[in-house]
């Protein structure tokens, strides 16, 4: 909540730490470890939690016993990721049969009962007002930053009985359930178009199909983003012509950022990396095989700097290529031939080496047709699911603003 704005009586507003106790994380390291075991606790990382607060911990903890006990998390306690980019994303912790830690990136408030529930606070972290709160309070020098004390001192929570605050949680989780649901259906429509494409068209690397194997280089042109010294500060500007880096490409989809964008004049100047309708943009780094289509929504944008894009030949279907590339078994092959140590990198030679199974043009051809109708339905799907979070949030606004019960 920025400021103290006026409620209903039987309201009142104090600061998180007026109502829990923190401590900010300092366990755990960035080395690797082993797959899950049951003597040892799950370790949480910010990138283990999604943009929804949902935990999917991939890691157990690399030992450190003598740390577990001081950092161990307990049901209904609540984490708040103090630095970089995910800056003010939450976790609340409520499996009973998760034992984790929480890793330093972390800061842990551990609400107190008598005056709130867990939930209560988690849902008020997911509202425009604390939204807007992190964004006002981020201190941007290296990388944006909210400190234990700010999160502590300076984050207000509206509070009403405990009584009223669990009827507002039944109703938030009931309107959640809803959200949940449709994108599990989303879901299940993307890996009904992983199944088809293994069934009609096989795995791209083991060729069970017996397709002609052909390196990507033989059937398309591939080009690298613009080196970062084409690209200053100064050339970045509000609405114009995007650029599509890794983080602009989200679970298949170009996803481009107003704010990231360049002139008409400096995109001439960077032509040679226009992409056009019909282009495979993808990621060369951080998270590998990470690609999408150019569609004629995103004609003309440009390839930013960590990515390249692929322009296939007239026998290769762009629809068939984007499932490839994104399938488990090329990304397989991908993430082997990354370089790097500290972050995993993808050049224009690893791709064009890429040796795949390519099935004859009307297969590839049959297969679009089922990816266009499935496509259609998902985007009805994905549009009622913007409509159910837009009343989503406008329900939590009411909700935190006294004006539910």
């Amino acid at each position: 909540m920025i400021g103290k704005k006026e409620l209903p009586s039987g309201w009142v507003i104090k600061t998180l730490r007026q109502i829990s106790v923190g401590n900010k994380g300092e366990y755990g390291s960035n080395s690797a470890a082993i797959e899950y075991a049951i003597d040892k606790p799950r370790y949480i990382r910010i990138t283990d939690v999604d943009e929804y607060g949902k935990l999917n911990p991939k890691k157990v903890s690399p030992g450190k016993e003598n740390d577990w006990d001081q950092y161990r998390l307990e049901v209904g306690q609540i984490l708040f990721a103090r630095s970089g980019a995910t800056v003010g994303k939450t976790y609340l912790h409520q499996d009973m049969d998760c034992w984790g830690v929480f890793a330093g990136y972390f800061i842990r408030f551990i609400p107190d009962k008598n005056q709130i529930n867990s939930k209560y606070l988690f849902y008020y972290t997911k509202s425009e007002d604390y939204r807007n709160w992190v964004e006002s309070k981020q201190k941007v020098v290296a990388q944006p930053n909210i400190n234990e004390k700010q999160f502590g001192d300076e984050l207000y929570i509206p509070l009403t009985s405990l009584e009223t605050q669990k009827k507002i949680v039944d109703v938030l989780d009931k309107a959640q359930n809803l959200i949940d649901k449709r994108k599990e259906q989303i879901k299940k429509l993307d890996e009904f178009l992983q199944s088809v494409f293994f069934y009609m068209l096989g795995d791209p690397i083991n060729n069970e199909m017996g397709w002609q194997k052909q390196k990507i280089r033989e059937v398309s042109q591939v080009k690298i983003g613009p080196f970062g010294s084409l690209l200053h500060a100064e050339d970045y500007i509000q609405d114009g012509i995007p650029l599509v880096n890794p983080s602009h490409i989200v679970q298949g989809k170009i996803c481009p950022a107003v704010k990231f964008t360049i002139s008409k004049e400096k995109a001439e100047e960077l032509s040679q990396y226009r992409m056009v309708t019909g282009n495979i943009v993808l990621g060369r780094r951080g998270e590998i095989g990470r690609c999408a289509l150019v569609t004629a929504e995103h004609d003309g944008f440009l390839c930013g700097t960590g990515s390249l894009f692929i322009s296939p030949s007239s026998n290769l279907n762009p629809v068939f290529l984007v499932h490839a590339i994104s399938s488990a078994p090329v990304r397989k092959v991908l993430e082997n031939a990354a370089q790097g140590i500290t972050m995993k990198n993808l050049n224009s030679t690893i791709i064009e080496s890429l040796e795949i199974g390519i099935p004859p043009i009307d297969i590839q051809n049959q297969f679009a047709q089922i990816v266009e109708k499935t496509e259609q339905q998902k985007e009805l799907m994905q549009q009622s699911l913007i409509e159910m979070e837009n009343n989503f949030n406008s329900l939590m606004q009411r909700a935190f603003g006294g004006e539910l019960f």
